[in-house]
């Protein structure tokens, strides 16, 4: 009989949502965005996801975000294609996450102006697990709680081969932006 793999970050994902149903402050959206921006001199590259998964527990900080990869959607349709078969092999590696923390987060207080604040953690994509230091940008907004980050991914440390052929189509690091509204549950 074959034996089931287990996915991690499933399991993450679902044990930190249970481990959170008890605190007060819970947040919570499934529909945030994340893009991404390849520039290279031969060609620009863009993709969104509006399917974005995310939890932040008030009382201390933590967070995780969960991204189905095949919810990244393109101009091109055949980009999009190759994204999906060649590089990020979205059928073998079907989400990214990343869980962390807001540091410092008991010296912060949320208000309507934009606070920066510093995020730390660990991104899991194509296998590969890397940490994660970043500013960000959180504050309040009509009961909900706002946050947007931009940061850089090198595809070399999620071992992301890029066929010769189009080496200089892509660029080697990937601009990605963050944006979640987070409405109390």
């Amino acid at each position: 009989m074959p034996v089931k793999r287990i996915n991690m970050n499933k399991v993450f994902f679902i044990s930190f949502l249970l481990s959170s149903v008890f605190a007060k402050e819970l947040y919570l959206t499934r529909s945030g965005n994340i893009d991404f921006f390849s520039s290279t001199p031969i060609e620009d590259i863009k993709a969104i996801n509006k399917q974005v998964s995310c939890v932040l527990d008030r009382n201390n900080g933590q967070f995780a975000f969960q991204v189905p990869i095949k919810a990244f959607t393109f101009k091109n349709a055949l980009m999009q294609e190759h994204f999906n078969e060649s590089y990020l092999e979205s059928d073998v590696y079907p989400k990214a996450v990343f869980k962390g923390k807001v540091l410092g987060w008991n010296n912060i207080e949320l208000s309507k102006d934009s606070l920066e604040v510093f995020i730390e953690g660990d991104l899991t994509m194509h296998g590969e697990t890397n940490q994660i230091k970043q500013s960000g940008a959180m504050w309040l907004s009509s009961g909900s709680i706002r946050g947007e980050c931009v940061f850089n991914v090198n595809l070399v440390d999620y071992n992301v081969k890029v066929p010769k052929i189009v080496r200089e189509n892509i660029a080697e690091i990937i601009k990605v932006n963050v944006s979640v509204e987070l409405k109390k549950k």
